[in-house]
């Protein structure tokens, strides 16, 4: 099972400022390049209850499915929630007072206990550097009968991306990305009294190594390690690796979906 390094409360927060930042650099065209992301987070849509009053969207981004999710429950009061600044400034002037957005980290919502219906995730979970304490937080921030819906990867996404760096000469610049017991153990210490976890495997294909890099870096996803930065001869090296893995639809990306249902 591949785990998420521990890190140092230091080593933490020079981790939040690293995503921070490389999220609100992607903020501008983050829609424009995240398609995968997007079709990912449609899993989640049919798992919605029938009623909220009250709904965060966790790792909201540039607000579309905060937006969504206040024309799904018009009733409801929706808060977009995420730890980049830039994000919530390209969420505010799509969607404006469609959703009420708070700059925050997941591993401290600035939000009341049981306050919560409804807690939506699409591809957060995956970012913070202690998932189980954002997990306490979700079910912190939840009232009873509330429900959690989170969509996060595992182990074997990206893997394409992964082989072809490594393969250059680089071993970092892929996060190492939890498996299923760690998030359903996570989850049951966490106080969820109904945990339930569904995994699948999407590939999704690009017509270059280029449109590859773009759809990887264009959504703020090349931060995970230090000194994972590509020279020149790197990139070649890693083109013509990725080239021998080329399919008739194009060059594979594989996601490893976890989707995380969670009732207090």
């Amino acid at each position: 099972m591949s785990v998420s390094v521990v890190r140092s409360d230091d080593a933490a927060q020079n981790w939040r400022r690293r995503v921070a930042r490389a999220f609100s650099r992607a903020a501008p065209r983050y829609l424009e390049l995240a398609s995968a992301q997007a079709r990912l987070g449609e899993t989640l849509w049919p798992l919605l209850p029938q009623a909220a009053r009250t709904v965060l969207d966790l790792g909201c981004g540039p607000g579309h499915w905060s937006a969504r999710l206040a024309a799904h429950y018009p009733a409801a009061r929706v808060w977009g929630l995420d730890l980049a600044p830039g994000m919530l400034a390209e969420a505010r002037r799509r969607h404006g007072d469609h959703a009420s957005w708070l700059c925050a980290d997941a591993t401290a919502l600035p939000l009341a206990s049981g306050s919560m219906d409804l807690v939506f995730s699409n591809l957060a979970l995956q970012w913070c550097p202690r998932p189980e304490q954002a997990l306490r937080e979700i079910r912190r921030v939840l009232r009873p009968g509330g429900l959690a819906l989170i969509n996060t990867l595992g182990p074997g996404t990206l893997a394409e991306v992964a082989r072809a760096w490594s393969e250059a000469g680089r071993t970092g610049g892929v996060l190492a990305f939890d498996g299923a017991e760690r998030h359903l153990a996570g989850a049951r210490r966490a106080g969820f009294r109904h945990v339930e976890l569904q995994a699948q495997r999407r590939r999704f294909h690009y017509a270059d190594f280029g449109a590859v890099r773009a759809s990887i870096k264009g959504v703020g996803a090349q931060v995970a390690r230090p000194g994972a930065r590509l020279g020149r001869a790197d990139l070649v090296r890693a083109e013509e690796r990725y080239e021998a893995l080329r399919e008739p639809a194009g060059l594979p990306v594989s996601y490893h979906l976890f989707t995380l249902q969670l009732k207090v």
